[in-house]
């Protein structure tokens, strides 16, 4: 079974909406087992649905059309499915009853454009509304292929996604599976660097087919493998994915830092938590963003002493004992996470200096940046060169801060 999903709209063309209604139709075909291979989004014109809707149909067993039921002119994914199909519109008098009942209920006058959201495509049966006036449709087309059309309205379509559309694709389908995937996440490598650690494995992945690999780059949040699986159970699938995951922990180490929605941060504080450590933090640069991220872990108060943030240079001087002289070097760093430790009472001290821009600072060129971790009464410092504007500076040396934490961390452990 493969399925296709066809959001209608203008305001989606303009960046007027963002659409996410796409993204959860997608989220649930996965979930049963209902291979997509393609979102398509058109405006609020006849010909150009047609068009889409007719592509749809050649290259998918169904369709799924989001939006355009409302009774405006510019609702027209009715007419639409019906030129597509062939067949005409026909008025249901008892689907105009239940719309006139809605309104009834909560002492409104109903519009006399409302009447058209009674129009069923010839062939088609309606997919009955619980929370609006818009009903959905299922409507058979040639060949066993369906197409499907639910409201734009984000609560009104989940609600008809969940009852009556992926039931009735299961249904058709024949064949139970649950589509499953799984982020991989890395920090302090290049993309094509990844690339080519994995090239063996991704080959050998295309040549079985299930499951597959793709690359997502993430930004200041790193790159992602994710893995995609299909399996007859959930069980099935996730035992893929466990056994994959395993093979790319095995060929990338500790550039893995975490899979699907954990951070960087919460990475830290579970090391932190099985290690019985508290954290203190010095930082210049990132001007709080290295506290503030910490400070979002809940229970963070278990092991999250505080963070200094010593932007002038006098600070750093008088409250973490940085030597007088330049603050952007790697001794300037090694003081002030020796500082952290000692001003907060705590276990572990983290540290980063360096030059955000817009201009260089000490004679060293922006984006130059210096860390250091305190840990066991040792402290490495480490210089590093971030690239971007000021903010991305910022926001790199922040993770790349917590990453190189986490690399000490393991490295004690070991």
């Amino acid at each position: 079974m493969r399925c296709e999903v066809v959001a209608v709209g203008t305001e989606l063309l303009l960046g007027q909406v963002v659409d996410t209604n796409a993204a959860y139709i997608g989220d649930q075909l996965a979930l049963a087992g209902i291979d997509c291979h393609f979102h398509t989004k058109v405006g609020d014109n006849q010909a150009r649905i047609v068009s889409v809707m007719r592509l749809a149909l050649e290259r998918s067993d169904a369709v799924i059309v989001c939006g355009g039921l409302g009774p405006t002119s510019d609702d027209i994914t009715r007419e639409a499915i019906a030129e597509t199909l062939g067949v005409g519109l026909v008025r249901d008098p008892a689907m105009v009853e239940r719309i006139q009942a809605f309104f009834d209920a909560r002492r409104r006058q109903m519009s006399p454009s409302n009447v058209r959201q009674a129009d069923l495509v010839e062939g088609a049966t309606f997919i009955p509304q619980v929370r609006g006036t818009a009903p959905g449709l299922i409507c058979p087309a040639d060949a066993g292929r369906v197409v499907y059309a639910v409201p734009g309205v984000p609560h009104e379509m989940r609600e008809m996604v969940d009852r009556a559309v992926i039931p009735d694709l299961k249904r058709r389908s024949g064949s139970p599976a649950v589509i499953l995937s799984r982020m991989v996440r890395t920090w302090g490598i290049a993309e094509s660097t990844l690339g080519e650690l994995v090239a063996g494995r991704v080959d050998a992945l295309e040549a079985q087919g299930n499951p597959t690999i793709a690359f997502l780059a993430s930004g200041m949040e790193g790159l992602k493998v994710r893995v995609t699986a299909k399996g007859a159970t959930s069980a099935e699938a996730s035992a893929l994915l466990d056994a994959e995951e395993a093979e790319l922990r095995s060929l990338l180490g500790d550039l893995v830092f975490g899979v699907d929605d954990q951070s960087m941060e919460r990475v830290v504080a579970d090391l932190l938590l099985a290690r019985g450590l508290t954290l203190g933090v010095a930082e210049s640069l990132t001007g709080g963003l290295v506290g503030a991220r910490l400070a979002e872990i809940d229970g963070a108060s278990r092991w999250f002493r505080g963070s200094i943030v010593a932007y002038d240079s006098q600070v750093k001087f008088d409250l973490l004992g940085v030597p007088e002289g330049p603050v952007v070097s790697a001794g300037a760093a090694e003081a002030m996470a020796r500082g952290a430790c000692r001003a907060l009472g705590a276990d572990v001290g983290i540290s980063v200096t360096g030059v955000a821009g817009p201009t260089t600072q000490d004679d060293q060129p922006v984006g130059t940046v210096f860390m250091a971790v305190s840990l066991g009464g040792v402290v490495e410092p480490v210089e590093s060169h971030l690239p971007g504007d000021r903010q991305h500076v910022r926001q790199f040396a922040t993770i790349s801060l917590l990453d190189l934490l986490r690399r000490r961390l393991l490295a004690g452990e070991a």
